[in-house]
Formats: structure tokens, sequence, C-alpha cells
């Protein structure tokens, strides 16, 4: 049916009496007589038992005193479990700090519709490429990231032990988690296994720009695929991300080596095999330490003076040519980059590629083809990194599969967008503000909500009785597309107002009609 105009103007709400509440924060003042648990929170977390009893049950931060039940509270059986009691008021109002733990975030609207537009390209990427989402506990078994010797990670654990004495640690990244659950799956899972996760990871370390003690990471793997098509693949997803977010070849690029070029160095002077994840944890630091550094933990960790110059000089090489004339191209570390990079020409990303030696990722874990993004102006950290990790399934006491995949953390790549002026404007977008003309029509306005909610629009209630300037106010900061008033008059027609906020027309609609 045609629209009916609405009379010149609607009714203005008289405004009402606006209550604020003063958020105080009180101390308690009183000394509980039970001893105190401490909690550190350092590198590592401890708990110290009182000594009245090694069989207590521990809740940290509380002594024994605050969490007893008295006698009414068993005889209610009402309450929340463990609730405490309120603390008794003083004169003293002490304010708590209100800033996150240090390395951590608050994540208020705009900027948690940055992470969701962040993440929801990290899903649809993985979409694209056909790999299925999976995710892990943020709590694991402390071993499972201790298990091999070396890693610059074991630390940069917050771990501890839980209250049933075993050690336990936040994930500080997410490839370990995959392969306990690959094994746990064993056969139930057919290979190859495609599987991406976006999760939380915390690592206690030194924080620089684009890099938080807590932090989030996309992580896609390839399970079950030994050729370097896999590896190929998983870079050519990062690179449809990074053109999804309008980072270009001349923003970013990628490092590209192999584990197997210090092998086979490591390998002509009879360097024990042993020795190989440390000496890959130190080249990795090859960018972060003077040389001279460099050359002294080498030296340290038993490799000799005449082969640390030979690596030295082998990492220094900047082309897969050089590579090959060093090296000879009878060898498996030649002979994958080499694949790489044709492989990388028929996925259009050959531009995106950079041979360098000294690319060997600080985890013990890798095997083969190694690769970093980075910022091409320096100003950043590596944006991503990632490689082939043929081993590591033997490490937790499983049969090896082939393997490889890469992680993606949220804060450098956030950091670059900022760089480049990149960052997209995501504004809240809201289809309706609905609002009732009179405090009694309220439920009628609740009604009509409830009605577009019904069929999938979003809606903004009007909770309280406000004038129209408010609500318009409201409607502009919301990005409202379209305001609709519920009147009397109208109400009793069974009939709404509609105002088009970007045009300013306004009509009336039966609400049986309302789309």
């Amino acid at each position: 049916m045609p629209a009916t105009p609405l009379p010149p103007s609607f009714p203005i709400l008289q405004p009402r009496l606006n209550l604020y509440l003063k958020p105080l924060f009180y101390s308690i003042s009183h000394q509980l007589s039970s001893p105190s648990l401490a909690f550190s929170c350092t590198r590592r977390f401890s708990i110290r038992r009182p000594p009245f009893s090694s069989n207590a049950k521990l809740h940290c931060g509380l002594s024994q005193a605050t969490h007893a039940e008295s006698p009414s509270d068993n005889a209610s059986g009402g309450g929340r479990s463990g609730a405490l009691s309120p603390a008794p008021l003083t004169g003293d109002v002490q304010k708590i700090d209100v800033n996150p733990p240090k390395g951590t975030r608050d994540f208020p609207p705009e900027d948690m519709r940055l992470r969701n537009w962040l993440f929801n390209n990290f899903k649809e990427v993985s979409r694209l490429y056909g790999f299925e989402e999976v995710d892990f506990p943020v709590l694991e078994s402390e071993a499972l990231f201790t298990r091999k010797a070396g890693e610059e990670i074991k630390d940069q654990l917050y771990c501890f032990e839980d209250r049933g004495n075993r050690r336990v640690a936040l994930r500080p990244e997410l490839t370990p988690s995959l392969a306990r659950l690959v094994i746990q799956k064993g056969k139930s899972a057919p290979l190859p296994l495609k599987w991406f996760t976006v999760g939380q990871c915390w690592r206690y370390e030194r924080m620089t720009r684009g890099r938080r003690r807590e932090h989030y990471q996309w992580n896609m793997d390839i399970i079950g695929v030994p050729e370097v098509m896999a590896e190929a693949e998983l870079i050519s997803s990062i690179v449809t991300l990074f053109k999804r977010i309008g980072i270009t070849e001349s923003d970013v690029g990628f490092k590209v080596s192999s584990r197997k070029v210090l092998q086979e160095v490591l390998k002509c002077y009879s360097i024990p095999e042993n020795l190989f994840g440390k000496v890959c944890v130190i080249i990795d630091k090859i960018e972060k330490i003077p040389l001279d550094e460099i050359k002294k933990e080498l030296k340290a960790s038993g490799v000799s003076q005449e082969a640390i110059e030979e690596l030295l000089q082998v990492l220094s090489l900047k082309s897969l040519t050089e590579l090959e004339e060093r090296l000879g191209s009878s060898g498996e570390a030649v002979a994958d980059l080499k694949q790489l990079f044709a492989l990388a020409e028929k996925f259009g990303y050959y531009e995106w590629l950079q041979f360098d030696a000294s690319v060997v990722r600080g985890l013990a874990y890798y095997t083969g083809i190694v690769f970093e993004g980075f910022d091409r102006e320096g100003k950043l950290r590596a944006i991503c990194g990632g490689g082939r990790y043929d081993r590591l399934f033997s490490t937790f006491g499983a049969d090896d599969i082939p393997a490889c995949g890469f992680g993606f953390g949220d804060a450098v790549i956030v950091e670059l967008l900022k760089e480049k002026g990149l960052l997209p404007e995501l504004g809240l977008q809201i289809e309706n503000i609905v609002c009732a003309l009179d405090v009694d029509l309220q439920g009628a306005a609740a009604t009509v909500a409830r009605i577009l909610r019904d069929k999938g629009q979003s809606v903004d209630l009007v909770l309280e009785n406000k004038p129209l300037k408010w609500v318009f106010k409201r409607a502009s900061r919301i990005n409202a597309q379209r305001l609709v008033l519920v009147g009397s008059s109208e109400w009793q027609r069974g009939m709404v107002g509609v105002k088009i906020l970007s045009t300013g027309e306004q009509y009336e609609v039966k609400l049986d009609d309302l789309n």
C-alpha cells in the first residue's frame, strides 16, 4: 500500500532526570587470621602452600578464611558456589589500576571491530584454500612445549603448577597443540589434513612495536604432504590475505631459505647432529645481536672456528644461484628451493620472494624450507613465519608425518596497516533504531523491535523515555539506517512511523508490512 505521510512534526518527549552512579573502589582493611597465598607472575608462577596443611585446596590470591562458608550459607542452599562475602566498608577510598597487565590488551568496541575484520579475513582466506577450522585449549601441559631442548620458547613460558601438582603452561604457540591433536585423532583423520586456527598465545618476552606478551595468531598447517607444493600453497594463502587487505609486494616480501642449507654446511665439518637445533637458535639472532656475539655463542656451542667462518659466509648469500655454486646442485636444499621459486611463478607471487640463507626460524622443530614475511621498509619485526617440520611428531612419541605450516600474528599486521594508512573505517552500523514516543508505549516499541529482529534486522531499542533530540544523536552515533517511531495515534491504527535517516524521507507503514 502507498506510504502515508507523517504529521509535520513528531511529538517531542520531555527529558528525564539522568541519574549517575559514581563507582567507588573499597579496600579491605581487616587482616585475615590464616596465612595468605602468594602468587607470583613473572616468567614462572609459583604457589606457596600454607604451612598448616600440605593437602589444602588452593585458591590463588584468597585465604582459607575468605573461602570458608558459614553455617547459614549451607543451610540456605542458595547463592553461588564459592561466592565471597562483602568486605566491610572503611573510610578509605582507593582506586584500582585500570590498565590491563603489561603486554596485554583490552578490546573496546572500536578495537573489537578491527579485530573481527582481521579475523574474518583470516577465516575467509582459509576457506578459499579448503582448510578446516580447529582449536585447542589455551592451557596445555608444560612438557608439550619443553620437550624439544634448546628452543627459545623454553624461557618465555607462562607456566605454573596446578592444584593437581601438574606442570601446565599458557600456550606460547599453536603448532605443538596441533601435533598433539593429530596424534590423538590417529588414523580416524585421513591424510592429508588442511587445518587452520585463530588462537590466543602467551609469551613472556621483551616487548617492541608489534610484539606483545599476549597476542592472537592465525595458523594454517598441511599434514601428510612431503612435497614442496605444500609450502608453495601456504605462502600463496598469505599473499592472498595481503592482497585482500591492501598490502602489495612493494610493502612486504618473503625471505626464504632451508634448514637443509645449514645441515649441509655443518655436515662438511663433522658437527654433531645434536648441535643442529642449538646452532639454528643462535643463527636466528643474526639480525638482533652483533656478529661478534653470534661467533662467541657458536664457538661456546662447540662449533669450530673454521666451520663458523664457512657457515657465516654461506648465511650471507642472498642469491639462489650463489648458493648453488657454493653447495652444488645435487643437494636437497638447493633442489627444494629451486622448486619453490618455480612454483611461486606459477602461483603468481614470484616477485614477493627473495632468497636469504640467514633465515632459519628460532624453533628447533623446523627441518626444511623456512620463510618469513617482512616489512620492506624495515620498520617492523617479522610479520609472519613458518616452514616444514617433518620430525615434530616423533618428539611426542608418535610416528613422524610430513608437515608444514605458518603462524601469523595480529599485532604486527595492524602496525603495518597503520604505517601504510590502510586501516579500514569500521564504524558501528545498525539497521534500525526504535523509539517509543510515550512511556506507556515502551512495550509496543519492544514488540516492533522483536518483529524486526525476527526478520534478521539489527535493532537498537531506546530503553528509556528520551527526547527526540537525544534519539537523533544516538541514531547518528550508531550509523542507524532508519528510525522507527511508535506514537499513540499511529499505534492505535496498527501503524508505526518510519524515517529514512540518509534521505530524510518519512512515512507511516502498517506493522504487518514493516520489513
